[in-house]
């Protein structure tokens, strides 16, 4: 009884990670995903379209097996790659973003900009190949984070200030200048699709490129 109470508030919180809309195609996804041993830790809250949903900081399920996931529609497979791009082991997470990085869908974009505040530069690489289009003045993905990121300034502040430190940690020594970082390239990239989204300079919480 109390493993079903706890599968099921687990599931509760994942699908809180996407608009309500989805839920139903959420609860399918779930189906298929093993139940994990552990709930899912320290949520953060982002706002999508005027709706906020609350993205797991991690989650710790096993993958499901490929065949299931063969069953899943197209967007119910978008999703469960968003759930496992939070995954606890960096290869998922870096395997499941490449599949979603390219993805139009504004509920996508909290999970790709997440991944871009952390400390696996493989993901950072990935991530930068996926958003080409961000360089790109009226893109269709220039909006796309854009408008994002101005729905979500204190988010976005966070994840700049999280891209300075995990750069002066562990990758300093390799990128002397912080613009020439992965993380700093899509830390201004995110920037400059702010600020034309708004038409005036976005916020730096960063050292200058």
């Amino acid at each position: 009884m109390q493993q079903s109470q706890a599968s099921s508030n687990t599931s509760d919180v994942l699908v809180a990670a996407f608009p309500s809309r989805l839920a139903g195609d959420v609860r399918t996804v779930l189906e298929v995903m093993p139940v994990a041993a552990i709930s899912p830790p320290g949520p953060f809250h982002v706002e999508v379209q005027g709706e906020t949903v609350t993205v797991p900081s991690r989650i710790y399920h096993g993958e499901p097996d490929d065949e299931l996931e063969h069953f899943l529609t197209e967007t119910q497979q978008m999703i469960l790659h968003c759930l496992y791009s939070r995954h606890s082991d960096g290869r998922v997470r870096q395997r499941r973003v490449a599949q979603i990085v390219g993805s139009s869908e504004p509920w996508v974009v909290p999970f790709v900009v997440q991944l871009a505040g952390e400390y696996v530069v493989e993901i950072l690489e990935v991530i930068r190949q996926g958003l080409l289009d961000l360089d790109v003045p009226g893109s269709a993905q220039r909006g796309l984070y854009g408008d994002f990121i101005t729905r979500n300034p204190s988010f976005f502040a966070r994840t700049e200030r999280r891209v300075v430190s995990y750069w002066s940690c562990y990758y300093r020594w390799k990128y002397p200048v912080f613009g020439t970082y992965p993380g700093g390239i899509l830390a201004e990239a995110f920037r400059s699709a702010a600020s034309e989204r708004v038409g005036v300079p976005w916020p730096r919480h960063t050292p200058p490129c």
